[in-house]
């Protein structure tokens, strides 16, 4: 076997339907008295929902949180935490939401209660992201890793259907990526492979009902795990592309990386062929060189976009895409090569099936 190193993030998850009950319980564990409330504008009805059960353990609602972290948001949170003396924060959304915590925790050290309503993964990992000036930087710090993560299927009955299958498929996107990481071993490769199972068979059913509680909580099951690997191992083209796009274009975060991942995996895919073996097992494939169609066939099936140009991707902002993508160097199973970076943001854009 391949030596390799595994580092385990400390994680406390409380799962399960009506675990949003143990909230306070949660907050107790953590020596918290007064905790600041999170939400994007559009949860805002969550977040006052979880300061009502808190009582006067909430310190108040913050509901500026915003797609990609946007600094000035970050920065307001922050103050109003400090203002009203809050020495925790509980983040209740998606990965906006929890992004937002993050920054709070990586400037103050505040320890952040995560309640995810999507699929994002973003609370299983010390990775945050900040945009400034049209550019989205990243890092990983272990100050930002929540504390407690709750998760909770009642609380995502009410996510769009539409929404539900873009937060699964960047869910799978991190299983994906993770399978052929440079730093990955193989604890974080049969998570991966659990995790696009799980995902994968969640999906037909929560598009034949939505409101399947049992659906849902497999695909937060799945969630997790893959959020787990993005939080073990680094990443490399799908992610680096799709925070260029995000940040640079402001594109939504769930379907950029529904659009990016068969491509990605496509230009990955001679180079990583153990991973594609396992993609293509966990969608139920015959042979591997089949993972990349497969996943633009799983988007496609259910209704997920599949081009950039559906999304609000400019197309004279290509070019410039492709220059970013390639300027960085970063470690991916294939070298950058800014011609053929392009020609797959061109398929992307189009909705044309990935190539290899």
């Amino acid at each position: 076997m391949t030596p390799f190193t595994y580092t385990a993030h400390p994680a406390r998850v409380v799962f399960g339907a009506g675990s949003l009950a143990q909230l306070g319980t949660e907050i107790e564990r953590l020596g918290a008295r007064r905790a600041l409330v999170l939400s994007t504008p559009e949860q805002r009805a969550w977040a006052d929902r979880v300061a009502a059960q808190l009582g006067e353990r909430a310190a108040g609602v913050f509901d500026g949180a915003a797609m990609h972290v946007p600094i000035g948001s970050a920065r307001e949170a922050r103050e109003m935490a400090r203002h009203l003396g809050a020495d925790c924060a509980v983040a209740i959304g998606g990965g906006s939401t929890t992004g937002l915590g993050k920054a709070i925790a990586l400037d103050s050290g505040l320890p952040i209660v995560a309640i995810p309503t999507t699929y994002a993964g973003s609370e299983m990992t010390p990775i945050y992201g900040l945009t400034e000036g049209g550019v989205k930087r990243t890092g990983r710090d272990p100050r930002v890793l929540p504390r407690t993560v709750i998760y909770d299927p009642e609380l995502s009955l009410t996510l769009p259907l539409g929404l539900s299958v873009t937060s699964a498929l960047n869910a799978i996107a991190h299983a994906a990526e993770g399978l052929y990481a440079h730093d990955g071993n193989p604890v974080t490769a049969l998570i991966a492979e659990e995790g696009l199972r799980a995902l994968a068979a969640a999906l037909p059913r929560l598009v034949a009902d939505p409101r399947d509680l049992d659906a849902r909580g497999d695909a937060l099951y799945g969630a997790w795990l893959c959020g787990t690997v993005l939080g073990a191992v680094s990443m490399g083209l799908h992610h680096k592309l799709c925070h260029t796009l995000g940040g640079s274009f402001n594109l939504p975060h769930a379907e950029v990386h529904t659009v990016i991942l068969p491509h990605a995996m496509a230009y990955n895919a001679a180079a990583a062929p153990e991973a594609m073996a396992r993609i293509a097992r966990a969608l139920g494939l015959a042979q591997a060189a089949d993972a990349p169609l497969g996943l633009f066939e799983l988007a496609r099936a259910h209704g997920a976009p599949t081009s950039l140009a559906a999304i609000g991707m400019p197309a004279d902002g290509l070019d410039r895409a492709a220059e970013l993508a390639a300027a960085a160097p970063y470690p991916n199973p294939r070298p950058l090569e800014r011609a053929a970076l392009r020609s797959l943001l061109q398929r992307a854009f189009d909705g044309q099936p990935p190539q290899h």
